[in-house]
């Protein structure tokens, strides 16, 4: 039951009324979604505040507590490490500063709750580069002047509930008034999704003050009609290619000074720029066109962690697809560039450490910077599988606008990257998720991929396109040779009696993809001057006669030869298509610099 009007505020009465403010906003997400058209219109602003919450909910919120200061303090810590988007930060730092006005305190009056929601409410501004109203940022101020209104009355200091309901209803208003204060919101005819996010935590604790958790009756003005669109809006908001991506990161230290940052993070041409946390921990939020020099500019002043770099050009192109079924993949398919932008592919990246940092696979480290990088390298790069939360992130913006994602991913023999979609699709209370394993890598995951992707965009639906892959699976063939096994066999994915013969001879390995999606030896090509050509051979000897192909040709910094092997096989083979890609690090890790790759696949009938 609710605590009485005239008592005041207790942990476990806080504790229940922020779980059920969460919970309302995760169960709006998907409106959110459809009305975020600010600062880039990218549909996921109801899966960054949900997933920020989320994090809340898992943490502190999971655990009784009998002292609301420090109640507040751990939602606020586990809101700053869970950030996600920039609602979410703002949001975080809101709830951080709240927390850090009330920390001592074990019940909150109306008017210490007041102060600490106007700290809250100047933090979420501080941790902007350039504030704008008209967001969730004009709603949160709104709240905290009604409610500080109300706690300066005379017989005030108990009655925090009449207070809120006060400031609920003014926070209401100030939502309804964000499209006056921004044109790009009044063109689309929605309000903004961050401050309507913001207004439903608002409600869902409303809810429980009012009836306690089980009451579900919406109290006060409903918000415009424009939020109830079962589809995306239709807005001209095109986002700046040249900062395309919205990149995050967890910044660990001593004495982190967020001014310095933002000035860092401005000079490699940042934007949008939220830094919301203290001086020991620091959400950092920017979009950006160079990942990896924001987290470059972060790594000059302290330990990063939780690296995620979103692509908001292809997010948005994803929603606007006219189609059911979505495709995902992970970094080891070596797309080419136009493919993965032609159908909108999203790529969950694998980690890479080189000389004790984390990169991001094709994101945070290109792969042109990768070689360079791994060349200056006393040690050998490694790989690490992206963690299930990387893949649950896009899942979730894809599952936002479309009814089903098929995950074509990298062969289960080579990694655990397929078991963290697994994991990551399991979670996904309506099943609406598939993963399928390419029981191949590179190029020949590649193939794959493009072709699921070509075949949802022609409408087909997950069982037509699943199966066609399964068709397609044995005959996608994938070979590699490499002038250094040195780096396949430390990584075991070449026997180590190869090492010597390739190391001793002027022999050139060559590899094969196995129908169990192993990497295997192939057999030796007598030359290395001549190595591209008489790999080209080799292969056209190993396809059988009166096919038209897809191809692709990979390279591990090596494009000259990756020209001259293309160059030999288009002289061969009845090539339908083909395509010359750099290979990136989830591969080039393993293969080494000069590596060679070549997968081909039927090509579709007609």
């Amino acid at each position: 039951m609710p605590e009485p009007q005239n008592r005041p505020l207790t942990a476990p009465a806080l504790r229940l009324a922020l779980i059920a403010g969460a919970r309302r906003v995760i169960a709006a997400r998907d409106g959110l979604n459809r009305i975020n058209v600010f600062p880039v219109a990218d549909g996921d602003t109801g899966n960054n505040l949900a997933s920020t919450l989320g994090s809340v909910l898992n943490g502190a919120l999971s655990q009784p507590s009998q002292h609301a200061g420090d109640l507040l303090s751990r939602v606020g810590n586990d809101a700053i490490d869970g950030a996600r988007g920039n609602s979410g930060a703002i949001l975080a730092q809101f709830l951080y500063g709240v927390a850090e006005r009330v920390r001592t305190l074990p019940e909150l009056d109306s008017r210490s709750l007041a102060a600490a929601v106007r700290q809250g409410a100047q933090s979420a501004r501080q941790a902007l580069a350039q504030p704008v109203e008209g967001t969730i940022l004009s709603v949160i101020s709104a709240f905290a002047d009604e409610l500080e209104a109300a706690a300066g009355e005379v017989d005030a200091p108990a009655d925090t509930r009449s207070g809120f309901a006060r400031a609920l209803d003014r926070a209401r208003r100030a939502l309804a008034d964000t499209p006056r204060q921004m044109a790009l919101l009044q063109k689309a005819g929605v309000v903004d999704a961050g401050a309507q996010g913001f207004v439903d935590l608002l409600e869902g604790i409303a809810e429980f003050v009012e009836g306690g958790p089980r009451a579900v009756r919406m109290r006060g003005s409903a918000p415009p009609a424009a939020n109830d669109a079962s589809d995306p809006l239709g807005h001209d908001h095109d986002i700046d290619p040249a900062r395309r991506w919205c990149t995050e990161c967890l910044l660990l230290g001593e004495g982190l000074d967020r001014e310095r940052l933002r000035t860092a993070l401005e000079a490699v041409g940042a934007d949008s720029i939220v830094i919301a946390g203290g001086a020991s921990r620091l959400r950092v939020h920017a979009h950006t066109g160079s990942p990896q020099a924001l987290f470059d500019a972060c790594a000059a002043q302290g330990q990063v962690e939780g690296m995620k770099a979103d692509d908001m050009v292809r997010q948005q192109t994803t929603a606007g697809l006219a189609q059911s079924l979505v495709i995902v993949t992970d970094s080891a398919a070596d797309l080419p560039e136009d493919i993965a932008e032609r159908y909108a592919i999203g790529v969950v990246p694998a980690r890479v450490d080189l000389d004790g940092r984390d990169y991001l696979d094709k994101v945070g480290l290109s792969t042109a910077e990768f070689y360079r990088r791994m060349a200056a390298s006393r040690q050998l790069p490694r790989t690490s599988q992206p963690p299930p939360g990387d893949f649950r992130r896009q899942f979730e913006l894809s599952l936002a606008h479309h009814a089903r994602v098929l995950y074509v991913g990298l062969s289960r023999a080579l990694s655990g990257t397929l078991q963290s979609g697994e994991h990551a699709a399991a979670r996904d209370p309506g099943a609406r998720v598939r993963v399928f394993d390419t029981v191949n890598a590179a190029c020949g995951q590649a193939l794959l991929v493009w072709r699921a992707a070509e075949l949802a965009a022609q409408g087909q639906g997950e069982s037509e396109v699943v199966a066609e892959l399964e068709r397609l699976r044995p005959l996608t063939r994938m070979w590699a040779i490499a002038p250094d096994i040195s780096h396949a066999v430390r990584g075991g994915r070449i026997p180590r009696w190869a090492a010597p013969i390739a190391r001793l001879t002027a022999l050139t390995p060559m590899a094969k993809m196995s129908m169990d999606g192993r990497m295997v030896v192939a057999g030796l090509l007598l030359t290395r001057a001549n190595a591209p050509e008489a790999f080209a051979r080799r292969v056209a000897r190993a396809l059988p006669g009166g096919r038209r192909w897809r191809l692709i040709v990979g390279h591990c910094d090596a494009r000259p030869d990756a020209e001259r092997l293309l160059a030999a096989l288009r002289t061969r083979l009845d090539i339908c298509e083909d395509r010359l890609v750099e290979t990136g690090a989830a591969i080039g890790a393993h293969a080494g610099p000069g590596a060679l790759i070549v997968a081909v696949q039927p090509a579709p009938d007609g």
